[in-house]
């Protein structure tokens, strides 16, 4: 198992950035693929970012191409989630989440995520 414990979130701008971090607990962390999602009232949860186990396979949402980076640092057992030219629609309350993963340059489904954060809230005001 793994435990999830964000960190980052605030109130920004718009066009400011932010960067989350995801500490994980263990010593199989490089053995994860991990995701960010989030959550914005009344809106369904969307997967906004993935990484690979390696790192060499990254995903983001369309939405986000291009402002956000996803980043991981196995040895410091981190996933990032680099937030610039942040919009209002972008407020949220943003989770990591993990999934075991046997190859290392898969990004699982948004499904198949498992273990999860509790949240961190991103305000970006206009």
């Amino acid at each position: 198992q793994v435990q999830l414990v964000e960190s980052g979130g605030g109130v920004v701008q718009a066009g400011g950035s932010l960067r989350l971090s995801c500490a994980a607990s263990g010593r199989t962390f490089s053995y994860y693929a991990m995701g960010w999602f989030r959550q914005a009232p009344r809106k369904e949860r969307e997967f906004v970012a993935g990484i690979s186990r390696s790192g060499s396979s990254t995903y983001c949402v369309d939405s986000v191409k291009g402002r956000f980076t996803i980043s991981r640092d196995n040895a410091k057992n981190t996933v990032y989630l680099q937030m610039n030219s942040l919009k209002p629609e972008d407020t949220a309350v943003y989770y990591c989440a993990a999934r075991w993963a046997a190859l290392t340059n898969t990004i699982p489904p948004a499904h198949e995520y498992d273990y999860w954060g509790q949240g961190t809230q991103v305000t970006v005001s206009s």
